[in-house]
Parts: C-alpha cells; sequence; structure tokens
C-alpha cells in the first residue's frame, strides 16, 4: 500500500512537472520551429527522390569522429555548467525551463519586444535567429535526405544513417545552445520586454473649469 501511495505521489509530481513545462512553451515558436523541421523533411525528401543510382565510395578520415567526440564532451560540459547555474538560480526540480528555454513564453515576448522598432538589438539578433532556423531546417533534412547512402556516406559520422544523424544532431544542439546563448544577452530583459508589450492605460481627457 505504501508503495503504491509512493507511485502515485510520484507520478503525479511528475505529471505537475510536465504541466509546468507545457505552459510555459510559446506555441507561436513552438509552431515555427516544428514548420521550419517540417520544410527540411520536405526538402529531404525531394532530394532523396532525385538520388542519383551511382554510389558514391567512401572516403576514410571523412566521418570526423574524433572531433565529434571532442564536441560531445564540450556539450556534456557545457550542459552541466549550465545545470548547476540553473539550479542555483531557480532550485532545483523547480520546472523552469533550460533546454527547452528558446521555445519559451520569455523568449517569445523579449524577441517582439526587439523586433518591433530598428535598433542595434534588431540587427544583432538576426544572425544567431538564421542560425537557429537553419538548425531545425537541417535537422528535419536529415531524417529524410539521410536515406540516399550517398547523403551519408562521407558525411561526419557516416557512413551509417544513425551515425550521421547523431553528428548532425550534436552539431545542430551545440549551434542552436550558442546562438540561444548570443540572443539571451543581446534581446533586452524579461521585465523590459514585458513592460512594453503591455498595453498602456487609455488617457482620460481631464475636465479644466474655469
Amino acid at each position: 500500500m505504501t508503495n503504491n501511495t509512493r507511485i502515485a505521489s510520484e507520478a503525479h509530481s511528475t505529471g505537475n512537472l510536465v504541466s509546468r513545462i507545457i505552459r510555459q512553451i510559446s506555441p507561436r515558436l513552438a509552431a515555427v520551429a516544428a514548420g521550419l523541421a517540417a520544410l527540411g523533411i520536405a526538402s529531404g525528401l525531394i532530394r532523396y527522390l532525385h538520388r542519383s543510382p551511382v554510389r558514391e565510395a567512401h572516403v576514410p578520415g571523412t566521418s570526423a569522429w574524433v572531433p565529434q567526440l571532442i564536441a560531445a564532451v564540450v556539450a556534456c560540459g557545457l550542459y552541466g555548467v549550465a545545470r548547476r547555474r540553473h539550479d542555483r538560480r531557480h532550485g532545483r526540480g523547480s520546472g523552469r525551463l533550460l533546454l527547452l528555454a528558446p521555445l519559451g513564453r520569455s523568449a517569445a515576448s523579449r524577441l517582439t519586444a526587439t523586433m518591433r522598432q530598428l535598433s542595434w538589438r534588431s540587427a544583432a539578433a538576426l544572425p544567431p535567429l538564421v542560425a537557429i532556423a537553419y538548425s531545425c531546417w537541417r535537422a528535419g533534412e536529415q531524417v529524410t535526405g539521410g536515406l540516399d547512402p550517398n547523403f551519408t556516406v562521407n558525411a561526419w559520422g557516416g557512413p551509417s544513417y544513425l551515425g550521421a544523424m547523431a553528428c548532425h544532431y550534436l552539431d545542430a544542439a551545440l549551434i542552436i545552445a550558442v546562438s540561444a546563448w548570443l540572443l539571451n544577452k543581446i534581446l533586452p530583459p524579461a521585465a523590459a520586454a514585458e513592460g512594453s508589450a503591455a498595453p498602456r492605460p487609455a488617457r482620460r481627457d481631464r475636465a479644466v473649469s474655469h
């Protein structure tokens, strides 16, 4: 009975945590990311359907597993540092976004406030935004384009489909993480963005007595 109660309590806690995370996701940013990935899947499928019947030869060394393993170690180290800072700031188990922060409502409001007017912030935000958009598209293209053996034979992580996908997704994750970090430095703070996005109260005409 005790075990059942404990399991039910853990399931309820997990459900609450997932619900808090979902509520923090911006539907608009999530839709844009999913749309870009879908475009990548479509373009990869077109490329696969027009694949060459001639198989390319594998060139030794093109798989570049050593640089990818180094990138994986760097990614794990960066995540550990980010996790510790996140837990120190918000508390362990807070449910605040970390890996999904680029899709958060806070990011959406800060981005909207920045793009409403031309400034150095809006100009500086464009390169990391393009990098994130490209990474979402490229992740989708890998799903279907990678079915073509020529697509992966000399790719990083190739010649296998799963190896190339793992390496490309690792690279995409690192590009998105670095770009999101840059955007966090470029965009205005959340409080300022929310203040600028809030509607201003209507001005009331004051009667002037003579």
